[in-house]
């Protein structure tokens, strides 16, 4: 079993479109879809997804304590350039890059608060 997809929610879809275009710039995920309340983006493989939507009850776009999405960049100068770049789009840092145990990681926050992970 692997992760299919994962969604987060957004107060302003705009700027978050504009946020995660800018973000995945130079990665494996490609904008390929935006519908009325949802904006996909979809990985190289084909078999991975990311995207943002309003919430389908219409009510406030929250996050939720401990939730997070990890994406695994493939080096540890990309894990340096991704959370540098989301901290340039207005992301807020979570966890300067650093060494974490096993893994070489670093955390921001997006422009709604939803809290992502990138690792080498």
């Amino acid at each position: 079993m692997k992760m299919n997809y994962c969604v987060f929610g957004t107060n302003d879809m705009n700027a978050a479109i504009k946020f995660y275009n800018a973000l995945f710039e130079k990665t494996a995920y490609n904008h390929v879809l935006t519908t009325d309340r949802m904006a996909f983006w979809q990985g190289d493989d084909e078999e991975s997804a990311f995207a943002v939507a309003v919430p389908f009850n219409t009510e406030e776009a929250t996050n939720g304590n401990g939730t997070m999405v990890g994406f695994s960049v493939g080096s540890n100068e990309e894990v340096i350039r991704m959370h540098k770049t989301a901290i340039d789009l207005g992301g807020m840092c979570e966890g300067r890059p650093e060494q974490r145990g096993p893994r070489f990681s670093a955390y921001v926050r997006d422009l709604d608060n939803n809290k992502i992970a990138f690792c080498e």
